[in-house]
């Protein structure tokens, strides 16, 4: 796969994608995206993996990364809907899934120490948590 660097991250968020191990691209794309590719969704999933796109919000790192978009849609094979992923963004040609998930009162954003890094984290996190709803 050919992936495009249409702009550059910062060193360390660029350090911890070449480390995750999945392909990965920035596009911009009427806004800049972070897509990674064969992203492990989780067990019950009707794809094993997917390719997910992060919107860099204007102001980060110090603005709160926020939500995922997921292509191909992803659907449990137990039939269950999945909450909040009705709407659809389109990027780079294709309509991704809107999962709208958010940071909460609880568990802020915090400059200085959440990062591309630990958004993706937090997104492997709702993947998983999908199931124990």
């Amino acid at each position: 796969m050919e992936t495009r660097r249409q702009f550059n991250l910062l060193p360390q968020d660029e350090a911890f994608l070449e480390q995750y191990g999945s392909p990965w691209e920035t596009i911009i794309n009427g806004s800049q995206w972070v897509l990674v590719h064969e992203f492990p969704t989780h067990e019950g999933y009707n794809h094993a993996k997917a390719s997910i796109a992060i919107l860099l919000t204007p102001g980060y790192p110090q603005a709160a990364l926020d939500m995922v978009y997921v292509y191909p849609p992803l659907a449990r094979t137990d039939g269950k809907p999945i909450r909040q992923v009705n709407a659809n963004q389109s990027i780079d040609g294709k309509s991704w899934q809107r999962w709208s998930r958010h940071r909460t009162p609880q568990h802020p954003w915090r400059p200085g120490e959440d990062s591309l890094e630990t958004h993706i984290f937090l997104i492997e996190d709702w993947f998983e948590r999908e199931f124990g709803r």
